[in-house]
């Protein structure tokens, strides 16, 4: 039998306020609105020298920094092939201008972030934000990190996960 070592990270200072909206089908997509998303986060590996799969203070400093450039944001996805969206200048301002058939919306450049998604599910956004968090690992040498599971919860009760099961390979 083998030793498995995890530590999980569910801090009430994870949650960010986001709007989003989300494509249902290809025809019909929802109305914005927002949530009070929380994330927490799961990471297995092997306990380095001093007896940690990761440094607690570490990981609760990457991920709330991660969470930070999505708080009070409209999030876009910009790989989603049934919406548009653009940045455009209007009167000297930059907005993003989203079209989904005949609707469209226009909001403030600078309150909204252009994701590389499909869709802001939570699911995606779980990734997203793992994805992120693997980026910092791997420039922070964590190479005895396995394993990484993220949960975005939308609403109490209501929430998505994403597991990568060989990051650091």
């Amino acid at each position: 039998m083998t030793d498995s070592y995890s530590v999980c990270l569910k801090k009430a200072v994870h949650v960010f306020s986001a709007g989003h909206f989300i494509t249902l089908t290809d025809d019909t997509c929802e109305a914005v609105h927002g949530h009070n998303w929380t994330v927490s986060c799961l990471i297995s590996g092997t306990p380095d020298t001093h007896g940690m799969v990761i440094d607690f203070i570490f990981l609760r400093d990457t991920l709330t920094q991660i969470i930070s450039k999505l708080d009070h944001c409209m999030l876009l996805p910009t790989d989603n092939s049934f919406l548009q969206v653009t940045m455009q200048t209007e009167q000297g301002q930059e907005e993003v201008l989203v079209k989904f058939g005949e609707r469209r919306w226009v909001f403030p450049a600078d309150e909204c972030r252009l994701l590389p998604l499909a869709n802001t599910t939570a699911e995606l956004l779980a990734k997203w934000i793992g994805n992120e968090l693997i980026e910092t690992l791997k420039r922070n040498d964590y190479s005895q990190t396995r394993n990484i599971r993220i949960e975005v919860d939308e609403c109490l009760g209501q929430s998505a996960f994403w597991e990568n099961k060989a990051i650091m390979e």
